[in-house]
């Protein structure tokens, strides 16, 4: 939403309403103006730099009005995070949930990364921004996200692979690379040209599928007892001792 917009948003649009808004809908309607203003004058800016008199300003609200709906631009930036990726990590779920092959999984999570990022552009460009330049509180936030997906995701592995061979360590590893892979490319398409979008994905479905094809022969626990043979074993181009 850009700016001009806002301002019409909290004021309630040109058109009169069909019926009279409730209190908790003008409420309701004025907080998601603060957090759309806010989105669009962190493009230039950093959340650190905003002050509460900018947001009202771009809102249309007196400062105090404000604080009715957040106590602080902090308290804004971790609405923001929270609204980021709810509905996300829910449509990431909804992926996994019907039990798919892992060819399905890579594509279909790819274009759901895909669509949402380009729906909710500003706000991935929030959290791009945020992650290494907000708040102490915000880019804890952010964390905290990343690692419910991680989270999310290693629970429905385990639920998709064997049991017998994966260790829930070797689970949250599996996942953690496939989201520092997500995030990766959440970052690429943010800052590419709109004809290279369709590339960037394609890479990272290869990518994902070349992660899940080492991961369907990774046997847990395997590696650590080969290493304790190999450490073990008498070199070959040395004559045991007698």
């Amino acid at each position: 939403m850009d700016r001009s917009a806002v301002a019409a948003v909290a004021r309630g649009g040109a058109r009169a309403p069909a019926r009279a808004e409730t209190r908790g809908e003008r409420k309701e309607r004025t907080r998601q103006a603060i957090m759309d203003a806010t989105l669009a004058l962190c493009e230039d800016s950093s959340l650190v730099a905003l002050s509460l008199r900018q947001v009202a300003k771009e809102v249309g609200i007196v400062p105090t009005a404000f604080y009715r709906h957040f106590a602080s631009i902090e308290d804004l930036g971790l609405a923001l995070v929270e609204d980021s990726f709810v509905s996300l990590r829910a449509m990431l779920r909804d992926v996994r949930r019907t039990d798919p092959g892992y060819g399905e999984i890579v594509d279909s999570s790819i274009s759901v990364l895909e669509e949402h990022v380009r729906s909710r552009h500003s706000h991935f460009a929030f959290i791009a921004r945020e992650r290494s330049a907000g708040p102490p509180a915000v880019r804890a936030a952010i964390r905290h996200q990343i690692e419910l997906v991680e989270r999310e995701l290693a629970t429905d592995l385990a639920r998709l692979t064997d049991s017998e061979y994966w260790s829930t360590e070797d689970l949250g590893v599996l996942s953690n690379m496939i989201v520092t892979l997500a995030v990766g490319t959440t970052e690429a398409i943010l800052s590419a040209r709109p004809e290279a979008e369709e590339a960037i994905g394609d890479q990272a479905r290869t990518q994902l599928r070349m992660v899940l094809v080492g991961a369907l022969r990774w046997r847990s626990g395997e590696l650590a007892a080969a290493d304790q043979v190999e450490r073990g074993r008498t070199p070959t181009h040395q004559a045991p001792t007698p």
